[in-house]
């Protein structure tokens, strides 16, 4: 799918996985443990199985979702591919057990990026390019809810090298290779590194991680692959 979209801010994921203020470009700091109260390591590699087309029932999740949004981002020009890229659906990251379904995750009246509201799925900003599109495409997920890990509780795990797979509505296939992982305070998100312009297909994983203060967690951890 083709956008031209304008160079004003997003905001993106909006849940208890996450919480910022307007960006300033840092450095990334150290990554630290990313633990939630009462949150247990899980026994076995997370799956979720097969699923049905994603239908949002409104159903509660037991997670406090009272939200504030991830760190502002830009939005980006998507960069014309010689072919369209089908929208993706399904991701698996082998090296952490991680295989679920991805959902589309739409602009509220805000121009903030809805969250999931399911904590076992991830999901990409329909604002950005696809996966496989020139661009750095965006996919988040929460870490953790009230009742223990979430979808990319092992993220922060990632290392140089691994894989991760997108798989797409024609049935395609997109492979990314790790070559970075980071971790920024969500008031100091360097927006031109994280979602700046690319010269090749690009991916960021994002997710939670840093102190957690009863509301949110401070930090945004970012997986970088290409």
């Amino acid at each position: 799918m083709r956008r031209t979209l304008a160079a004003l801010g997003l905001a993106a994921l909006a849940s208890t996985a996450c919480a910022a203020s307007p960006p300033a470009a840092s450095s990334p700091q150290p990554l630290r443990p990313v633990l939630a109260p009462q949150a247990q390591p899980l026994a076995e590699p997370y799956t979720q199985a097969p699923a049905e087309p994603y239908a949002d029932t409104g159903a509660d999740t037991g997670a406090d979702t009272r939200a504030e949004p991830y760190a502002r981002v830009p939005r980006v020009r998507p960069v014309a591919a010689p072919a369209d890229v089908a929208n993706p659906v399904r991701l698996r990251i082998p090296s952490i057990g991680v295989t679920t379904t991805i959902i589309p995750l739409p602009l509220d009246r805000k121009g903030k990026l809805v969250a999931p509201k399911r904590f076992d799925l991830a999901g990409w900003n329909v604002a950005g390019p696809e996966p496989g599109e020139r661009g750095a495409a965006v996919i988040a997920g929460h870490v953790d809810s009230r009742t223990g890990p979430a979808v990319f509780y092992r993220l922060r795990s990632l290392t140089p090298g691994r894989k991760i797979h997108v798989h797409r509505a024609d049935g395609t296939r997109a492979t990314f290779t790790v070559y970075r992982i980071a971790q920024y305070s969500k008031a100091k998100v360097p927006n031109a590194v994280v979602y700046g312009a690319t010269r090749g297909p690009e991916l960021r994983l994002i997710t939670c991680g840093g102190s957690f203060d009863g509301r949110s967690y401070r930090d945004n951890v970012v997986v970088f692959a290409r």
